[in-house]
């Protein structure tokens, strides 16, 4: 068991669920967008783009909701463990919370990374 500041696990947890919800909204807004570029007249290579690009913002949308949903449980099994022991963490929750960090910030990059290259994409087609 080890003890930790619990608060700052649990304010973690919420940041990086905010973070999440505000990626879900992007993404959403990209889609938005793209779907105005298909509605363009567009070449056959740029059309294969927008099917990538719908793809891409589907399977990150299912990434954030997955991460957020992960993370919702890690932060409700924190809560029932300090409740429980006094206030102190087993070794695999301090483990799977780094992980989870680890994760997160992966995610965010390939977010990050997909708003760029959709964002050189509509700069093609304008």
């Amino acid at each position: 068991m080890v003890t930790v500041d619990i608060s700052q696990l649990s304010g973690e947890c919420n940041t990086w669920r905010d973070s999440l919800r505000s990626c879900r909204d992007d993404l959403n807004q990209l889609k938005k967008q793209l779907q105005q570029t298909a509605a363009q007249n567009l070449t056959r290579d740029q059309l294969h783009d927008v099917e990538h690009y719908h793809n891409q913002f589907h399977i990150q949308l299912i990434n954030v909701h997955d991460l957020k949903q992960s993370i919702k449980s890690h932060d409700r099994r924190v809560q029932f463990e300090t409740s429980a022991n006094s206030g102190q963490l087993a070794e695999d929750t301090i483990a799977e919370h780094e992980r989870l960090f680890e994760e997160f910030q992966s995610l965010d990059s390939t977010i990050k990374n997909l708003r760029e290259e959709f964002g050189d994409f509509i700069h093609r087609t304008s």
